[in-house]
């Protein structure tokens, strides 16, 4: 049998963060998504220890002051493309309130760091979300492109298969075979 899970990311970082640090007894405070106060000095051997924790999880403390913010970048992109009531706000006014600097500033960081584009971050998180949507299989493709604020389905179509390498109805076709090949089983 093989079920389908919908993963809120946001929940599950937090809720692995509390879990894990709290094994360390150190008094902790989670700011925000990929953010953690601790409200005690560590010792270097502790916060090692605690880094090679998290990594098995695939969760990495950064200390580098670029790589923070680039990390904000990437966290308040997903914030905004995943959230379920999407306002239909730009992504650079978006990214320059939550951020509190220049959308110039944080997109030639950006570009310096990971050698992309803010706006291709962006579409590669939208596709995510329009395959998690398919998978759901609960709106079309119609509503699909508009909750993700494309301007038509065609658009969105483009977006996709330069991304994945296949169109959004292929993806829809896969799918529906996989499932119709495990419901068999």
């Amino acid at each position: 049998m093989k079920a389908f899970l919908k993963f809120d990311f946001t929940t599950l970082s937090k809720k692995i963060l509390e879990e894990k640090l709290s094994e360390f007894n150190v008094k902790f405070n989670i700011v925000g998504f990929g953010e953690v106060e601790f409200l005690e000095n560590l010792s270097e051997e502790k916060l090692e220890e605690i880094t090679a924790l998290l990594n098995n999880y695939g969760i990495e403390v950064i200390e580098n002051q670029k790589s923070i913010l680039v990390q904000k970048i990437k966290d308040t992109i997903v914030e905004m493309v995943f959230q379920q009531d999407a306002t239909n706000i730009k992504s650079s006014v978006y990214l320059s309130e939550k951020l509190n600097h220049s959308y110039g500033y944080l997109s030639n960081l950006f570009s310096e760091v990971t050698y992309t584009s803010i706006e291709n971050f962006i579409i590669l998180q939208k596709i995510e979300l329009a395959k998690q949507l398919i998978v759901n299989n609960k709106l079309t493709l119609t509503e699909i492109a508009f909750q993700l604020n494309y301007s038509s389905v065609a658009h969105l179509s483009t977006q996709f298969k330069n991304t994945t390498g296949i169109t959004p109805s292929a993806f829809q076709r896969i799918i529906a075979k996989r499932r119709e090949i495990a419901n068999k089983k």
